[in-house]
């Protein structure tokens, strides 16, 4: 069969050729499977050509010795299917004034493209042309293997960060390049700006729903080592054949895990991802609206919230990701250049700003011990575009009290064991097997169609109430019945039994996670 160094024509590109059109070509039966890869052509007159075949052969024949026996007319195209041939191609003639019945029949039943040639037609012709495509074909997959291995392992060796890895795949791609983990949250991208953007608006969705698909042009390889995944690289639209986008995508996975293998970075994807975010929206050099499908994308909750801009002096990264967590609000942190910490808040309209700030400073001397530590707020901003003014409004608050030993002491109201498991689950939601468990239980419920999104909410209640379907009912305005064909569909789709109480621990787990990631 086809691999990614063995490009292949399809069938249909095959009957698209100046030499094959002068035959006056007919699909009569397979007309659904033309886009089958063609890995070879062969010519072959032999009733039982199959037993010579190991797949993804184009057949040619005149069919003069299977005239006049509809059995062997119809074992021929049978043992073509068993061989897994790409496609049968009979000269009229002869032979076969007509398309035979018998084999069209079988050839529909069997899902194997017939084709019937009306003019004859010289076969030599055909494999002639359609190997010496292959071979380029081959020999160009080849030439494009070896110089995007030899230009990123190059930029490895040279000790370039993760963006220039991502830049020079783009470049080789000619598309948008997309670093995500296992729960979908953007990592990094590459390629023209207006065409990443494009892509992030509607990320989440789009990536469900279309990641896996390479018809489209989504090509993506997944990223891990020693058994474990730990997230994927998506050509998003690719333009070439579809061997070649997963050659490349083949190849920058294998470069991206070299990357994180040997290249001992500071900071994790993830905490790099913020700080390019942040650094950008601080700088002001990207103006904001072109940042927001970034944001997006990373995760952070943008529509109808309040964003609240810090910047913290002598408080570590690390502990400010953990607080942020701990007390289950919805943030970007990141280390900008001068040491000093920028966090950016996103908070529901109904929030109390002021408060929360005051949480989070509080809760944030307990956990780093530094009772100096200074945390500056602007004031809290409805419109995404006054982000940037208020990050830098905070950093000039920072800068000019920084080494104040008077810091407020304020009473800390979310703790730990106050949210049990959320917590817990907040505190382990960027963890790989959290996301691949989370996304692996839900799955039946996450592919972005409306009756499945409208099953969540319910499944969120009944879990959230203890499993009371009167109170869940009562919480949704629904008759018991109604409820209960909803709870029967969310079963169906998750394949677990809501009644079992260890399958309805796992799936609430799950669901927690799924929130916990996702804001």
């Amino acid at each position: 069969m086809t691999t990614a160094l063995e490009p292949a024509l399809s069938v249909r590109q095959v009957l698209t050729l100046d030499r094959v059109l002068a035959g006056e070509p007919e699909v009569v039966a397979g007309a659904g499977h033309l886009d089958r890869p063609v890995r070879w052509v062969h010519v072959a007159e032999a009733p039982d050509v199959g037993v010579m075949l190991s797949g993804g052969e184009m057949v040619l024949t005149t069919g003069v010795l299977l005239a006049g026996d509809p059995d062997k007319q119809a074992e021929y195209i049978r043992s073509l299917h068993r061989a897994e041939a790409a496609a049968v191609v009979l000269g009229l003639g002869r032979a076969f004034p007509a398309p035979p019945d018998v084999m069209r029949r079988a050839a529909e039943r069997c899902g194997l493209p017939l084709v019937v040639l009306h003019r004859p037609f010289p076969f030599a012709e055909l494999t002639e042309e359609v190997q010496s495509r292959l071979v380029r074909r081959k020999f160009a997959a080849v030439s494009l293997s070896e110089a995007v291995r030899t230009a990123l392992t190059g930029l490895i060796t040279a000790g370039a960060p993760l963006q220039r890895l991502l830049d020079e795949i783009a470049v080789h791609a000619g598309c948008p390049v997309i670093l995500a983990n296992l729960a979908h949250r953007v990592l990094a991208t590459a390629g023209e700006r207006p065409a990443v953007d494009d892509v992030l608006r509607d990320w989440e969705r789009v990536a469900r729903q279309a990641g896996g698909s390479e018809g489209d042009g989504w090509v993506r390889a997944e990223l891990g080592g020693r058994g474990e995944r730990w997230g994927r690289i998506v050509l998003c639209g690719y333009r070439g054949d579809s061997p070649i986008g997963r050659l490349l995508a083949e190849r920058a996975a294998e470069a991206l895990v070299l990357h994180r293998m040997l290249g001992g970075a500071a900071h994790s994807w993830e905490e790099q991802s913020a700080q390019s975010l942040l650094t950008d929206l601080v700088s002001g050099v990207v103006p904001a609206r072109q940042l927001l499908p970034r944001a997006r994308a990373a995760g952070l909750p943008v529509n109808r919230r309040t964003f609240v801009p810090l910047v913290v002096r002598d408080g570590e990264p690390a502990a400010l990701d953990r607080v942020l967590r701990l007390l289950g609000l919805s943030g970007l942190v990141a280390e900008l250049a001068d040491g000093a910490t920028a966090v950016l808040l996103s908070l529901a309209r109904d929030q109390e700003a002021e408060t929360l700030t005051a949480h989070l400073a509080a809760r944030l001397r307990t956990e780093s011990g530094a009772v100096g530590t200074v945390v500056a707020a602007a004031d809290a901003r409805t419109a995404w575009e006054d982000v940037p003014a208020g990050l830098r409004e905070a950093r000039h608050v920072a800068d000019a009290v920084a080494g104040h030993s008077a810091a407020q002491d304020l009473p800390a109201v979310v703790r730990l064991r106050d949210v049990h498991l959320r917590g817990l689950i907040r505190l382990l939601r960027d963890d790989p097997h959290v996301q691949s468990f989370a996304e692996r239980e839900l799955d039946g419920l996450l592919s972005g169609c409306d009756a499945e999104q409208e099953l969540l909410p319910v499944l969120r209640t009944y879990l959230a109430t203890g499993r009371n379907k009167s109170r869940t009912a009562q919480l949704h305005h629904v008759s018991r019945p109604a409820l209960y064909r909803r709870l029967e569909a969310i079963e169906a789709r998750l394949g677990v039994d809501l009644d079992d109480f260890e399958q309805a621990a796992s799936v609430h787990i799950a669901l927690l996670a799924h929130d916990a990631q996702h804001g």
